[in-house]
């Protein structure tokens, strides 16, 4: 797949401007969304806005799209992609994600993985809840962060290699 496929692909998979200015929680930002800026395809504004969506996407479990979209008008990202960004956590990687950032967090706690816990059975959850909590808040955070930033420094890399290979395209 090559990269101008790939753009197109998150392009339609990007939401319009109207669809995320229709979004409860978001009318408040509707004038500050028809900013042009926050919905350029530029290397800063795509690689922020990825970053944003994927840090809120794992560190918070509810209105992720809302906080997105909040931040990325406040730090100036492309909206469009903050709001896609989000989308790494879904039903599906949910339980994944969750139980891998409890076991790095319980690493990094220096906590002991609660005894007893099955992701299977909801009363050994709920037994176990306050015992999960600062073992898991940590993992998410530091998976966020590191997600953030990894994707950041690759998207902008990536997205300066391609232009120097334009250019060098058009010079020939």
């Amino acid at each position: 797949m090559t990269m101008q496929v790939l753009i197109q692909r998150l392009r339609c998979m990007a939401p319009s401007r109207e669809q995320l200015a229709a979004t409860p929680g978001l009318q408040r930002l509707a004038p500050r969304l028809a900013d042009p800026k926050l919905w350029q395809w530029s290397r800063r504004g795509v690689a922020l806005g990825v970053a944003l969506g994927l840090f809120i996407g794992l560190l918070i479990p509810v209105a992720q799209i809302l906080f997105a979209g909040s931040a990325a008008v406040l730090l100036r990202a492309n909206v469009a992609m903050a709001a896609v960004g989000t989308l790494v956590t879904n039903p599906l990687t949910v339980p994944p994600i969750y139980y891998a950032a409890y076991h790095l967090g319980a690493w990094v706690t220096g906590t002991s993985v609660a005894d007893g816990l099955s992701l299977t059975d909801p009363g050994s959850l709920f037994e176990h809840f306050g015992s999960i909590g600062l073992p898991l808040f940590t993992g998410l955070a530091v998976t966020a962060t590191v997600a953030a930033v990894s994707s950041y420094l690759l998207i902008s890399r990536v997205w300066i290699l391609r232009v120097n290979t334009r250019r060098r395209t058009l010079k020939i």
